[in-house]
């Protein structure tokens, strides 16, 4: 397996699974704060290793009137304070090169979102920040391809890069997980599966995108059983009312007894 590393309290790729979970859009500093105390409240129970996610910006919705959160400067200062506050590490998303190095100041892993996993400027700004790099495997692309978004990140001396596997377009407005991308990209890079976006449906929803939330639990288990470093999960204590991805999230209830028999599987499976 390639190159394992820490990020604070957090070892990715040393065989414990570890989580990247919290609401898809930062929708209020206190719902942000709220979110990341009850599951980390949930993971210390569990002992599983946990770092905080949530978006400033939102930048690729299907329609221009959602919401997108509360942009840079303000998502730099709330993320900064629940870091503070909980000790936890921070993971958020940039889209363009010149947000970097301010984000880099809030959050311990910048990722590139899958639409962007291309973008060789976006790439190697977000890795020579210092920071950890999540790139999500777009859509688009082939698992084996992936190695060039890898290769771009290292470029700068930055070895602390990770991969996200989050389902493949498959038709219009459907996504498929190939369970042989997890071993083939792992191979080059620590590996992470996206539960919540992999059952997403893109734009299928009247202006934004819906989702099959009844099948998070089937595809973690897969991929937790066919071997990943963690596990990526968009959380929400009311789905129904989330400003972003509600259709596909993981409401907060059902991530406990979730996590335990994925720790259950990982364990038999000694993977």
């Amino acid at each position: 397996m390639s190159q394992n590393f820490e990020v604070g309290p957090v070892h990715i790729g040393n065989g414990r699974l570890f989580l990247i979970a919290g609401p898809c859009v930062i929708e209020s500093e206190e719902h942000a704060r709220g979110m990341a105390d009850a599951i980390q409240r949930i993971t210390s129970d569990l002992g599983v290793p946990y770092i905080f996610k949530a978006s400033f910006d939102k930048a690729n919705r299907t329609s221009v009137t959602s919401f997108r959160g509360p942009g840079l400067r303000e998502g730099v200062r709330i993320l900064s304070g629940i870091a503070r506050a909980t000790g936890l590490p921070v993971l958020t998303d940039v889209h363009e090169a010149t947000q970097c190095e301010a984000v880099a100041e809030a959050a311990d892993i910048l990722q590139i979102p899958a639409f962007l996993c291309r973008q060789t400027d976006l790439v190697v700004a977000a890795a020579k920040t210092g920071r950890a790099v999540n790139v999500k495997k777009g859509q688009f692309v082939a698992p084996w391809d992936m190695k060039y978004s890898v290769e771009k990140a290292r470029s700068t001396g930055n070895e602390r890069v990770f991969l996200t596997e989050r389902g493949t377009s498959f038709g219009y407005n459907t996504l498929v997980v190939d369970m042989r991308s997890l071993a083939v990209m792992r191979a080059m890079a620590p590996v992470v599966f996206d539960g919540t976006h992999s059952v997403q449906q893109p734009s299928a929803a009247n202006g934004v995108s819906g989702g099959q939330p009844e099948f998070i639990p089937l595809l973690t288990r897969a991929a937790v059983a066919a071997g990943v470093d963690g596990l990526f999960l968009e959380v929400h204590d009311n789905p129904a009312q989330a400003k972003s991805d509600g259709a596909n999230a993981l409401e907060l209830k059902l991530l406990k007894p979730l996590l335990e028999k994925l720790l259950a599987i990982h364990a038999a499976a000694g993977v």
